[in-house]
């Protein structure tokens, strides 16, 4: 396949690795000839990686399947899933989740990549509701700027969120940054 075909969430063999495409962008410098610049990251260790390709490169592209897998439980280091619509459970390493499995809650679907049989990666939907299980008090006279206080999730996770975010509130949280994004409902 030619680096001019790159999407961004194809999956690509590189180096003996497989690689996700996040990025990319054509460029032409000058009189040079013209480049893909892209941004790799690798479904095994998660680690990104900047790279420019040649329009005269050839890369493999990798055929991944995903199943939108529901959460169960964690031991021993593992965690087990179950596919919705065959009932197989299957379990993955923790991290294979990386820092989302700070927002895993059981019950939530997860999607899990497969490579040849095997997963080999997985991933949280991008946003997510959770409860707040415990946050600091406000202090009144601290709302003339965007004062942001730390919260703990039902996950046990921590977010900064806005002073008016109480306890038992149901909050959107944005899983590939950690970031509060809004509030659902009021608890």
């Amino acid at each position: 396949m030619a680096v001019s075909d790159f999407r961004t969430g194809m999956a690509i063999r590189y180096n003996n690795d497989v690689w996700v495409v996040t990025e990319f962008q054509h460029v032409t410098p000058g009189n040079w000839r013209a480049m893909v610049r892209t941004k790799l990251k690798n479904l095994k260790t998660g680690r990104i990686l900047e790279q420019t390709f040649r329009m005269s490169d050839t890369i493999e592209e990798v055929r991944l399947e995903e199943k939108k897998m529901q959460y169960l439980y964690e031991e021993d280091g593992l965690l087990h899933f179950m596919d919705n619509d065959t009932y197989d459970q299957m379990y993955i390493p923790t991290e294979m989740l990386g820092d989302q499995k700070r927002f895993l809650k059981e019950g939530n679907l997860a999607s899990i990549f497969f490579l040849e049989g095997s997963a080999i990666s997985a991933e949280l939907p991008s946003f997510i509701e959770v409860k707040v299980a415990e946050s600091e008090m406000a202090v009144r006279g601290d709302s003339a700027t965007n004062i942001m206080k730390n919260c703990t999730l039902e996950t046990g996770a921590t977010v900064q969120v806005p002073l008016f975010v109480k306890e038992g509130d149901t909050l959107k949280v944005d899983t590939r940054t950690g970031k509060y994004v809004e509030r659902i409902s009021k608890g």
